[in-house]
């Protein structure tokens, strides 16, 4: 079977263990795939009760990025949640509890220790702002890296549904400030934040600075839209296979509701 994001992520974290974007990129596939939590009963509505392990001294959760290697490690059926890595980690913030990633049944066996499940979410906490400034004169996107570029067009392609269209611009705005704009088309409103969000991770993955890039939600007959279509570097989101939902259907499906810790 082909190897999963996480595989190849960590691959190349390996293979460099002196490259902090590397490094970045792993915890990105973490935090953006799905994962297994391995559960000593089957949920209880949002109550969730994960089998929690003493390994080294510490305590770890059992979590894979495959339903066939939960399977495998446990050698029968057991009952598990499945949910977002981002939402994993805020659930086990502070509980003094770490992760413990496709142990013994991929590549990928790794253990994320309780500090480290700390700073990812902290990590993740810092998330966009809201600001207020106009845009006064855009112009084709000037000066970012590669890496963002990727990171952008991947997030983006994984929200399928979610948007139309998004267009990236170097802006100046009235204040005086300038830097980097996302105008966002067709967003379903429900899932703005998730968007917004998800354009943060892949600038904060990448190892930039914060408030290098800002995002808006703007309407396709805007005088802002049709500028942004002049000069700006268009990402098409893929529709959605059938008719698009935005609801959450297993615990910590909403990265901002986590799933309850018993």
């Amino acid at each position: 079977m082909a190897d999963t994001l996480i595989d190849t992520a960590f691959a190349a974290m390996n293979a460099a263990p002196e490259d902090d974007a590397a490094r970045l990129r792993f915890y990105d596939a973490l935090t953006s795939s799905e994962l297994f939590l391995m559960l000593t009963k089957e949920p209880e509505g949002e109550n969730i009760e994960p089998e929690v392990f003493e390994v080294q001294d510490a305590a770890f959760v059992l979590v894979f990025d495959r339903e066939d290697r939960i399977s495998e490690f446990a050698g029968r059926p057991v009952p598990y949640a499945a949910l977002p890595g981002r939402a994993l980690a805020q659930m086990l913030a502070g509980q003094g509890i770490g992760i413990a990633l496709n142990p013994e049944v991929a590549p990928s066996e790794f253990l994320l220790p309780p500090e480290g499940v700390n700073w990812l979410c902290g990590t993740l906490d810092h998330g966009p702002q809201e600001r207020e400034a106009r845009p006064e004169k855009l112009a084709a996107p000037m000066g970012l890296p590669q890496e963002l570029l990727s990171s952008l067009d991947a997030k983006l392609a994984s929200a399928a549904g979610l948007a139309r269209s998004a267009y990236l611009a170097h802006v100046i705005y009235d204040d005086g400030s300038q830097g980097h704009l996302l105008g966002i088309t067709g967003a379903i409103p429900e899932a703005q934040r998730a968007l917004a969000g998800a354009v943060n991770d892949a600038l904060v993955f990448s190892g930039l600075e914060a408030g290098m890039l800002d995002v808006a939600f703007v309407e396709d007959n805007d005088i802002l839209t049709a500028e942004l279509a002049r000069v700006a570097l268009r990402f098409d989101l893929p529709e959605a296979p059938k008719a698009p939902t935005y609801e959450p259907v297993t615990p910590g499906s909403n990265p901002d509701s986590p799933p309850i810790l018993k």
